[in-house]
């Protein structure tokens, strides 16, 4: 059986003190890792929470994001990850959707859980984590540190655990709304290389006994940096993988992406991984790089690794001229098709973007679920088989268009369209619909677009994504205005960014005589998005 909560017990019970977190001059050790996580487990469990109920984290970068993790999986529950960009409304969906019960969150959050929380009848616990906003403890909610910093004998769940026990990871996908991915323990453990990591040359476990076994009290274990949100599956699955081998997950204090600061950090704590999600990340890094080179001691670092965004050729050339000892791992997949494609890039063989090779377990179909044949041009759905979600939860319409039968077995088919290229490579040419990724984000443009059209000088609107080169793409909004206004990109991003998450308001505006919708109301996206990286003179 695989179970985390078992493996990750294990480790710390072989090696209590090895360090588990670090969290700018904070370490916490394995030992302590286990102890807080524990304490809040039987916490939870007093509050009344039974086997499978929710845990929502609902915090920045911090040791608390994995504490909350593995304390939910240590008393059976379900840890269900929070976008902390997201409004009111969209809080209130993604709590009620989940079915959370407890919810652990920032202090700078509290004034928004306020507006929301007389909503939301089934959480039984408020746990408040103290942040720079000095906010102070509502009367609603426990201090988390004065949970964590009692000491028990370890939870003996209600319900043994197992592999069957879930994590949710929610993803605002293509559909709108946040789904919730349910993945099985055994499943993720599965898929994230059960205790390996090839570029490390660690294999993979036969068992959860044997990974336990391979921990050697006195080391430290691999040091990951962890730079992207921990809220998002890149982030989040990046420190299991670090964590199953008994390493050491290493965040940053500072909320706004600082790369210079990274580097330092990186030099002071002797990082061995640095895990960021593509262009956005990497174009800042290898600037400060460029602008002081030879400034830090970089020698520790032996792999840097992105998912779900594409990542510039160029800019992996450029890092690997200043880290010329590491390898650069790019991943192809989402929360929902994990080790769909990857490529390795090293000093003097750089990976070509959008190439991928083909994971053990993915192929490429047509529409109508035949394999895509290497080298015919022809393209097809990528789908990825082997250990994948349950579904989505409480969606079995948008499960069924998702986790589809070829062959007679189940696969996860996400969207994404591919050629396979004669030698069994993956050419990825992107998502079949018109969802946007900004920065790692996965924006709904009929979501921007309901928005934008309540603005009092706004007739008709259609958000369409422009490419960039530091966030992969950005927001434009087309408008067909109003007679007698004339939209502004100001006052358009200031009134999305008073309903939606930030990230959602648009970067440019372009305005247009008229939408052109057909007679059933639909858009034309592709001619809409040409008009605009037109006007604003950009290119593919």
């Amino acid at each position: 059986m695989w179970n985390y909560a078992q493996l990750w017990t294990g480790i710390a019970k072989a090696d209590p003190k090895r360090p588990a977190q670090i969290f700018g001059d904070l370490t916490y050790s394995w030992g302590e890792f286990h102890q807080r996580s524990n304490a809040l487990a039987v916490d939870m469990a007093m509050a009344g929470l039974s086997h499978q109920s929710k845990v929502a984290l609902y915090l920045y970068n911090c040791p608390e994001y994995l504490e909350g993790t593995f304390g939910a999986w240590l008393g059976g529950y379900v840890p269900v990850n929070t976008n902390y960009r997201y409004g009111p409304e969209e809080i209130l969906y993604l709590f009620d959707n989940s079915d959370a019960e407890a919810v652990v969150f920032h202090a700078v959050f509290t004034d928004l859980i306020e507006q929301v929380r007389n909503r939301l009848p089934l959480v039984k616990r408020w746990y408040m984590v103290a942040d720079e906003s000095g906010n102070a403890l509502p009367s609603w909610a426990v201090d988390y540190t004065s949970v964590v910093s009692q000491v028990h004998d370890d939870l003996v769940p209600s319900t043994p655990l197992s592999g069957d026990d879930m994590l949710f990871l929610y993803t605002g996908g293509t559909t709108g709304m946040p789904k919730g991915v349910m993945w099985r323990q055994e499943d993720l453990l599965s898929v994230l290389g059960r205790g390996g990591n090839a570029v490390l040359q660690v294999a993979p476990g036969e068992s959860v006994e044997e990974l336990i076994a391979r921990i050697t009290p006195g080391d430290k274990g691999t040091i990951a940096l962890i730079a992207c949100p921990l809220m998002h599956g890149t982030g989040q699955f990046s420190a299991f993988i670090t964590l199953a081998m008994g390493g050491c997950v290493l965040t940053m204090p500072n909320r706004n992406f600082d790369p210079a600061k990274l580097w330092e950090t990186v030099e002071k704590d002797s990082v061995n991984s640095i895990v960021i999600v593509g262009q956005a990340f990497a174009g800042p890094l290898l600037e400060s790089l460029d602008a002081n080179p030879g400034k830090w001691n970089l020698s520790s670092v032996v792999q840097m690794g992105s998912s779900g965004v594409m990542w510039s050729q160029e800019n992996k050339e450029g890092l690997l001229e200043h880290i010329p000892q590491m390898f650069i791992t790019d991943s192809f997949g989402s929360s929902e098709a994990v080790g769909m494609g990857g490529s390795v890039a090293a000093k003097g063989v750089p990976a070509k973007t959008a190439q991928f090779a083909l994971g053990p377990n993915c192929v490429v179909f047509t529409e109508e679920g035949t394999r895509v044949v290497p080298g015919s041009g022809e393209r097809g759905l990528v789908a990825v088989g082997g250990a994948i979600p349950m579904g989505y939860y409480k969606d079995e319409v948008k499960s069924a268009q998702t986790f589809r039968i070829f062959e007679g077995l189940r696969w996860t088919v996400p969207g994404d369209w591919a050629e396979v290229n004669a030698d069994g490579t993956l050419h990825l040419l992107g998502r079949g619909s018109v969802c946007i990724n900004t920065g790692g984000e996965k924006v709904f443009p009929e979501e921007v677009e309901e928005c934008v059209k309540t603005h009092i000088s706004v007739r008709d609107a259609v958000a369409v994504g422009i490419p960039d080169k530091r966030f992969g793409e950005t927001i434009c909004a087309v408008v067909e205005a109003e007679p007698g206004h004339e939209p502004d990109l100001g006052t358009l991003s200031d009134h999305v960014k008073s309903r939606l998450a930030a990230y959602k308001a648009p970067r440019n505006v372009v305005v247009v005589s008229t939408i052109g919708r057909a007679p059933n109301g639909k858009v034309d996206y592709k001619r809409l998005k040409k008009h605009a990286m037109d006007t604003l003179g950009v290119s593919e």
